[in-house]
């Protein structure tokens, strides 16, 4: 970014991207409520009705670690995405490319507004380093406006997951791979190791049966929150009620976060 000759440099306006954790404010670190108490306007994306829950979840943390009257919280409206489960994987990409965008210029537009000098914050689900956008749309505004950015790890969904199942994900001296429900079929491969899928939203693992039929699974829903759901078993006897459950679900709540490990018997924990 230039400045036009002449015109004072604008000092760069202080951003705090915070990991929250997996919805439960025991997550939250004193790390990230440092960083909260710094923050003057934290912008919230706003998904819709369905998705009310994410935003009250940020909102109660707020209350529960910062004063009243310290802070705002400020909801953006969040772009259509589109259909992603009908994309192949150019589509997919061009698709979040341009969600990105657009969420860039939603918040770019907000930011610009704000008081000289006002924090701002994104509280972001889980940890801001595992398949999540608001690393990358910050970026997206610093090339528009000056930013100093600072970014707060989190609990992410991987560690609740482990923990809330009581295992560790990885075998002695092997590895654990991290992947998406869009990849790991063809990913897959008894080598990985331990592999924890997240952003699967058809519960791809099926498709494995036939290749690996004493795969195991580990699977949570809502993880941190008060409505978690856990379930485990071999994938050949489970994979129906799983993908029941998640319909039922997706259905109660109007969302659905969930995030599972495979694993073959011998590598299995306990």
């Amino acid at each position: 970014m230039t400045t036009p000759a002449g015109a004072p440099r604008r000092a760069p306006r202080r951003v705090h991207v915070i990991g929250i954790g997996a919805g439960s404010p025991g997550h939250v670190t004193g790390q990230a409520v440092a960083a909260m108490r710094e923050v003057d306007v934290f912008l919230v994306a706003d998904k819709g009705s369905a998705k009310d829950e994410l935003v009250a979840v940020r909102r109660g943390i707020c209350e529960q670690f910062l004063a009243d009257g310290t802070y705002q919280l400020v909801t953006v409206t969040d772009p259509h995405r589109g259909p992603d489960a009908e994309r192949d994987s150019a589509a997919y990409k061009a698709g979040v490319d341009a969600w990105h965008r657009a969420r860039a210029d939603r918040y770019a537009e907000v930011v610009d507004g704000l008081p000289e000098g006002a924090v701002v914050g994104f509280l972001v689900w889980g940890d801001p380093a595992f398949y999540d956008s608001t690393i990358r749309i910050v970026d997206a505004i610093g090339e528009r406006t000056p930013l100093a950015v600072s970014v707060v790890p989190g609990i992410s969904a991987i560690q609740v997951l482990a923990a809330e199942h009581r295992i560790v994900l990885n075998a002695v001296g092997q590895p654990v791979h991290i992947t998406t429900g869009r990849r790991l079929v063809d990913e897959w491969h008894p080598d990985l190791g331990a592999v924890v899928v997240m952003l699967d939203g058809a519960l791809a693992c099926r498709a494995l049966l036939d290749r690996a039929p004493d795969l195991v699974i580990h699977w949570g829903a809502y993880l941190g929150l008060p409505q978690q759901v856990l379930r485990s078993g071999r994938l050949a006897d489970v994979i129906d009620e799983l993908v029941a459950l998640r319909g039922a679900l997706r259905a109660e709540h109007g969302w659905v976060m969930d995030t599972y490990v495979l694993t073959l018997p011998a590598d299995a924990p306990g």
